[in-house]
């Protein structure tokens, strides 16, 4: 039996070029008011992907408490970002679009219509669900999937992140890679065609093989019910060869980073991660140190997938409730599997932002 636990994405990267009008672009229009972490420091232990220097930025984690996983924002400080050279088109190498759950497609699509221009038309998903893609200012696209599960009522229509939709070469390998290194399993549809559900994606006219893939079984974890239900969907374009959305970029350059899970027993996941040919390309607790992120620690990896797309997992030790009363959660205290109670996020609720102050 594994002696680790992937207890859900935990959020999903998103590199910018002005961090405080994307958090608020994110805060309006997809509900995520709740500030994890924020941290303006050095990012000293992505050398692989950061030239081989350490390289100073701002980043925060924030969540919308209705359910789902987070926004990792993230921006450069002292370097100025490098967004792709090309137009990022359906089925391009990489993370090219981010799920966001929603409890009521239709309500939210007219919610988003009446305040913002880039919305797509209200469509179907190739298993038949109610969807909708959407377009950010910096052109990052977003598909709203379906979603009943509410974790703490907030009155919106959307929660956060549920899934990442993601560029591949070779459909066999990625499949195996999705499914038996991060456990998603159960294929939702396997569907090869045309499909106009994705319309307002650039390069989305053409033939695509799509998958979409879902865990066999609910993941467990302190942060698993918050997380709900996520989605991994492979996208192969058939008549052209995709472009590496990252190829000449840094990690942290504006796009979709990383999607990122929490995971307890990382020394396990490494050695599983090894032996199914994806070692670790970046550890920051080489020697099981605490790593410290702004107001929460703990230790987070990489690896890559088939087409280098890139994996990062983080085992929580410490995480604010109400900073400003000195609570914390000490998560080496806890059993890894056990939910945490539904109390401690309506506390982290009173912290709830609307407008950022700079």
């Amino acid at each position: 039996m594994a002696n680790f636990n992937i207890g859900g994405i935990q959020q999903v990267g998103v590199g910018c070029e002005n961090f405080y009008e994307s958090w608020q672009w994110y805060i309006d229009h997809f509900g995520a008011n709740i500030r994890i972490l924020e941290d303006d420091t050095v990012a000293e232990r992505m050398l692989p992907y950061t030239g081989g220097q350490p390289q100073k930025r701002h980043a925060c984690i924030a969540v919308n408490l209705q359910g789902g996983s987070g926004f990792e924002i993230w921006q450069y400080s002292e370097r100025k970002p490098c967004p792709a050279a090309f137009d990022i088109s359906a089925g391009d190498t990489g993370i090219f679009a981010v799920k966001i759950r929603s409890n009521n497609v239709k309500e939210f699509h007219r919610e988003l219509s009446a305040k913002y221009n880039n919305v797509g038309p209200l469509s179907k998903t190739p298993d038949g669900r109610p969807t909708f893609w959407v377009r950010d200012p910096w052109g990052n696209h977003f598909q709203v999937a379906s979603g009943n599960d509410v974790y703490l009522d907030q009155g919106r229509y959307n929660g956060g992140v549920c899934g990442a939709v993601i560029g591949v070469t070779d459909m066999h390998a990625a499949i195996n890679f999705y499914s038996e290194v991060l456990g998603y399993e159960r294929m939702v549809f396997n569907e090869e065609g045309t499909f106009s559900d994705w319309s307002i994606m650039p390069g989305s006219e053409g033939r695509f093989r799509r998958v979409l893939l879902a865990p066999m079984k609910q993941p467990k974890g302190p942060f698993s019910e918050l997380f709900g239900k996520s989605y991994i969907e492979l996208v192969q374009p058939l008549e052209r060869t995709p472009r590496k959305i990252y190829e000449g970029r840094y990690w942290g350059d504006p796009g979709f980073i990383q999607v990122c899970f929490d995971v307890s027993g990382m020394r396990a996941l490494g050695e599983f991660c090894a032996e199914h040919g994806h070692p670790f390309t970046v550890d920051s607790c080489p020697n099981d140190e605490r790593f410290d992120m702004g107001e929460a620690s703990g230790h987070f990896t990489y690896i890559e997938d088939p087409d280098g797309t890139l994996i990062e997992f983080v085992e929580t030790q410490k995480i604010p409730v109400l900073k400003k009363l000195g609570i914390y959660i000490d998560m080496t205290k806890r059993d890894p599997l056990k939910p945490l109670p539904k109390f401690l996020f309506r506390l982290m609720g009173l912290t709830k932002i609307k407008t950022l102050k700079k």
